[in-house]
């Protein structure tokens, strides 16, 4: 069974329902920005209102929003019957990644302590709500009330991506975020969100598993890989040289260590107001930049499948993205509690279906490159 969409413009006017497209498939993802591609025919009615910067609106899902950015189309032998249009987006949340942080007049490094939700709607606030310079404000994004959720940590940030920045902000918190629709008021709202505990070793919620054996899975795919696997970080602080400030985050030993380099220079020792910052409050933020850059180096351990639509676990009644289920596969030996962290649903003409990635992400080329980007040393070699 299709989805009905509904097609916004980018002031939340709706121009259109349609539901006899092709097909169409979309990826919610945990920590990063999903995205959406749909087919349609030209000549259906209201085709010509997917334009690109107006909204998908997937049903009443407020949380099912993303914005063209794409379209092309071709046409081939079949003539007005084939002649489709290719519409491709991402999630509302990628309104986010249309930022980078940027710090105030005079600070090096925008600084925040507090809980995790603390920090990341602290940089959206400073850089797209309330900045400093309005034509970088986004009037239709507000930020949901902080309930400071999460870890309580520090971090510091100068011309990143916000989205990558936020990105890795969740994942070093567990932490998920999203940009909800709010059609009422026509605006859009950033927020944070906990995951729930289903697995089979807790008792407050009921637990679900998924498992061939219980009809619940039709594919499996199961990874555990080392090779971007670090546990061990050189973090590097102000200084040159041998008088550079080093600390070693970590205790493996043997063919155990797996070393990665971390340029932390950017981590102050003299305040705004010229006061010299002790050396235990130096040493504490060099050890949180480790621990937050291992989190993007962990042991990849994951799982990727089909879910049954027929499944005793009802999707968004049961099971959701971020939710922490178990996954069971007793002819592989394999039992692990593992988080949703992304989610792809499908709707064909052949009808509906849904696949979902447990836990850790499949990392990207582009992650890779980045990663890789982030361990190059800032020493100055005399």
């Amino acid at each position: 069974m299709k989805k009905t969409i509904r097609i916004l413009s980018l002031n939340m006017d709706i121009l259109a329902e349609i539901d006899n497209y092709e097909s169409m498939f979309f990826n919610r993802s945990w920590s990063d920005i999903g995205t959406i591609e749909l087919r349609i025919n030209r000549h259906i009615k209201y085709a010509n209102t997917l334009l690109k910067n107006n909204l998908i609106l997937i049903g009443a899902n407020w949380n099912k929003v993303f914005i063209i950015k794409h379209r092309e189309i071709e046409l081939d032998e079949g003539g007005k019957v084939t002649e489709n249009w290719i519409i491709k987006g991402y999630s509302l949340k990628s309104i986010v990644a249309q930022r980078i942080t940027i710090p105030s007049e005079h600070i090096a490094y925008d600084k925040k302590s507090g809980s995790m939700e603390t920090i990341m709607k602290h940089y959206v606030n400073q850089n797209i709500v309330n900045p400093s310079n309005p034509s970088r404000k986004i009037p239709q994004l507000v930020i949901a009330p902080d309930k400071q959720r999460g870890l309580h940590g520090s971090y510091s940030s100068r011309f990143k991506n916000l989205a990558d920045e936020i990105s890795t902000l969740s994942l070093v918190s567990g932490l998920g975020w999203d940009v909800i629709l709010d059609l009422q008021n026509k605006r859009w709202i950033f927020d944070v969100i906990e995951e729930r505990h289903l697995t089979v070793g807790q008792s407050i919620n009921p637990p679900v598993i998924f498992s061939p054996q219980f009809e619940s899975l039709k594919s499996l795919h199961y990874t555990q890989s080392e090779l971007n696997y670090k546990n061990l970080a050189i973090v590097a602080g102000q200084g040159e040289g041998a008088e550079r400030r080093i600390i070693e985050v970590g205790d493996h030993t043997s063919t155990d260590r797996h070393e990665v380099f971390i340029d932390a220079r950017d981590i102050a020792e003299i305040d705004e107001n010229q006061q010299i910052i002790s050396q235990e409050h130096i040493i504490e933020a060099l050890i949180d930049r480790g621990k937050q850059q291992l989190k993007e180096f962990m042991q990849e351990e994951y799982l990727e499948g089909q879910i049954l639509t027929n499944s005793p676990f009802k999707y968004q009644m049961d099971y959701d993205l971020g939710d922490v289920i178990t996954i069971q596969n007793s002819d592989w030996h394999i039992s692990m509690d593992a988080q949703i962290t992304d989610i792809k649903e499908i709707y064909e003409n052949t009808g509906f279906s849904i696949e979902a990635t447990f836990g850790n992400n499949r990392p990207t080329f582009i992650q890779k490159i980045k990663q890789e980007f982030n361990q190059i040393s800032g020493e100055v070699r005399k």
